[in-house]
């Protein structure tokens, strides 16, 4: 239990917390709604076997519905501008979530024994064993809110309700030409539907819990609907990699468990935000509360694909584009990171956060690298995506505000960067029949509108000064002050990796052929809807985050340390990149002025010999007409899956387990 002085830190900790009448309870109102209407909607989408204009209204009426709550709740705590919490007492609720949790149980078992995968219904009946056992043993019946609503839910809340929606959007015309492609698939849009808008209402509950039991749950349904979106094709190749992404989940589950388990049965704590201010209270048994935040960090290790576990993530890609952009944006792999930056303050200064720092730091470092070697724009996203989720997972593990306030404005960036490349890639895929980035030349040709939005996607992700790149600044700075050479040397390296695929990217898009055919773009209405509004969100983000920063970062940041957060951007930073952003716009507008009415002299491309005269093909030493290809450089010699990927594994797994060993160690001594 807490000390006496550990009893009024908690007394001044809850001051904070404000218990609403009115305003708090339509608040709450709004919270629950979020949480429920997706799994509503998903029912309705499961039953609607239609594949017409009734459900493809009422599906855009439902991803309406949930984007209005999402800003209506935020508008409604950002008025309020208070942190509150809800629902002390919720046993009938708990026990129906255990009946739940061995609902999924079942389904983990059928699948498992259909397949052969048996591990997989072990992992699945340890976790569930240790919670049921820990719930009906009456130990949970603690004081503890299980709803929590601060700056940080509501930054999470926009990011999975608006873009998690714009990817359901996208999602209905994509689908159709999706099945009309593979017609060797069995069409299943209602099951595909209905999962994607399930995944939005786990979401939508795991970042409103704090009640760990009420995280985990919800937690534990991510899990479910990424193996069976991953399994959508039931391909021998989709099944195996469900399966890949299921056990590893579930192992971050079992970690996820011991720790409730832990912090329940020793320390008496049920409550996320309770735990994090235990650790760093200076109470004499505070050392404790690193086990069950070990563990902890473990699970969002694993949910966030960090080395090892960045296969699931990987082989997510034989799922349809928007199950990728799901899972790499919205949700599930965010569900890691949220996690670790609720512990940050509890992993600053310990071999908890240095196993965080040190895993975190390593992926995005060697993942960058790996990207180099991928000319398959689907995996360079994914690699994309592991290698950012690590450089955030490390911010956390610093635990300092300032590497906070630096990861969660990454994710926010990368939620919002990377749904736009997934959705284009599959548009792109759709009108060209091919996803290869070599396929891109001058796409910016063949294809100008998804051309346009793909390069903003890309300047999102790397281009001053659009947020990442501020993002990463930030960081560096943040590993600067903590003393961590180690980090500073994985995030110079890990962004000079990340500078040349990007670019390379960028530069196939714009290397215009002469005479390159324009393609017919099939692109579908609602997909279109989904790239342009998310095209409009990447520029306002990079236009607003200042805001972003002032109004909804360092709020949370004083309210999780306790302490005043100075202003991280400077003023002479915020002159630099409007600066920066005016010249961004106003270049190909000088470039189109200048070029105006004037007669452009159309020069023969240098070959390999003499130009065969349609700038195609050129006659070789051997007096043969060859055709003319360009290609970018991927030093397969050098950086190949074959060569890099195993190896990371491997260095990753030891550091884990040695970290892991020490933390537990540490503590028992």
């Amino acid at each position: 239990m807490f000390g006496a002085d550990s009893a009024r830190d908690a007394d001044r900790i809850r001051a904070h917390i404000f218990y609403y009448k009115e305003s708090g309870e339509n608040l709450m109102e709004i919270i629950l709604f979020l949480i429920l209407f997706p799994f509503l909607a998903a029912l309705v989408m499961s039953c609607m076997k239609q594949h017409g204009l009734l459900r493809r209204t009422v599906q855009f009426t439902f991803c309406g519905i949930i984007v209005t709550a999402v800003i209506v709740f935020a508008v409604t705590n950002l008025i309020g501008g208070k942190t509150v919490a809800y629902l002390p007492h919720t046993h009938a609720i708990d026990m129906g979530m255990l009946i739940a949790e061995w609902g999924l149980v079942a389904l983990v078992f059928y699948y498992s024994f259909k397949y052969r995968k048996y591990y997989c219904a072990l992992l699945s009946i340890l976790q569930t064993g240790l919670m049921t056992w820990l719930e009906l043993s009456g130990r949970t019946d603690l004081e503890a809110n299980h709803i929590l609503a601060d700056k940080l839910t509501v930054a999470m809340a926009l990011i999975v309700g608006i873009v998690g929606c714009l990817i359901c959007v996208y999602a209905i015309g994509y689908m159709k030409d999706y099945n009309r492609h593979h017609l060797d698939y069995k069409d299943r849009r209602s099951f595909f539907f209905s999962m994607l808008f399930l995944f939005l209402g786990a979401m939508m509950g795991l970042i409103f819990s704090s009640n760990l039991i009420w995280i985990y749950f919800f937690w534990e349904i991510t899990s479910i609907c990424s193996f069976l979106l991953i399994g959508y094709n039931q391909t021998d190749e989709a099944m195996d990699n469900s399966f890949r992404a299921l056990w590893m989940n579930l192992l971050g589950g079992l970690g996820f468990a011991v720790a409730i388990v832990y912090s329940v049965t020793q320390l008496q704590i049920i409550n996320i935000q309770d735990l994090v201010d235990f650790a760093v209270s200076g109470d004499e048994r505070a050392a404790l509360a690193l086990i069950p935040v070990v563990f902890l960090a473990f699970a969002g290790l694993t949910k966030s694909a960090q080395l090892p576990f960045s296969g699931w993530l990987l082989g997510a890609m034989v799922a349809p584009t928007p199950t990728s952009a799901l899972l790499h944006s919205a949700t599930m792999v965010k569900a890691g990171v949220y996690l670790l930056i609720r512990l940050a303050p509890a992993l600053e200064g310990n071999t908890a956060g240095l196993m965080v720092t040190t895993v975190g730091g390593f992926t995005f470092l060697m993942t960058s690298v790996l990207a180099i070697s991928q000319d398959d724009g689907k995996k360079v996203l994914a690699y994309s995506t592991i290698s950012n989720l690590g450089l955030i997972t490390a911010c956390a593990g610093v635990g300092m505000h300032e590497a906070v306030w630096a990861g969660i404005l990454l994710m926010m960036f990368h939620a919002v960067s990377k749904s736009l490349m997934f959705l284009s890639v599959g548009a792109v895929e759709n009108c060209t029949g091919s996803r290869n980035v070599e396929d891109m030349h001058g796409l910016i040709v063949k294809l100008p509108g998804l051309a346009y939005v793909m390069i903003i996607g890309i300047a999102g992700m790397f281009l001053a000064p659009f947020g990442m790149l501020i993002s990463k600044w930030a960081a560096l700075k943040a590993y600067v002050d903590s003393g961590s050479i180690l980090l500073v040397i994985f995030l110079v390296f890990g962004s000079a990796t990340t500078l040349f695929y990007w670019t390379k990217w960028l530069g196939t898009l714009v290397a215009v052929h002469h005479h390159s055919e324009r393609l017919k773009n099939v692109t579908k209405k609602s997909e279109w809807t989904a790239l342009l509004i998310l095209s409009v969100l990447m520029v306002a983000l990079c236009l607003t985050f200042p805001l972003v920063s002032s109004g909804l970062i360092e709020p949370f940041l004083m309210d999780m340390y306790h302490t005043y957060v100075p202003n991280l951007i400077g003023t002479g930073n915020l002159y630099i990149m409007i600066m920066m952003l005016c010249l961004i716009l106003v270049l190909p507008v000088a470039v189109r002025f200048l070029t105006f009415g004037k007669k452009n002299k159309l020069v023969m491309s240098y070959m390999g010999g003499a130009n065969a005269g349609d700038d195609r093909n050129f006659t070789d030493s051997f007096g043969d007409e060859t055709r003319m290809y360009l290609a970018n450089w991927y030093m397969p010699d050098y950086f190949s899956e074959s060569k890099v990927l195993m190896p990371s594994m491997i260095f990753a797994a030891g550091a884990l387990i040695i970290l892991l060993i020490l933390t537990i160690g540490g503590v028992a001594v």
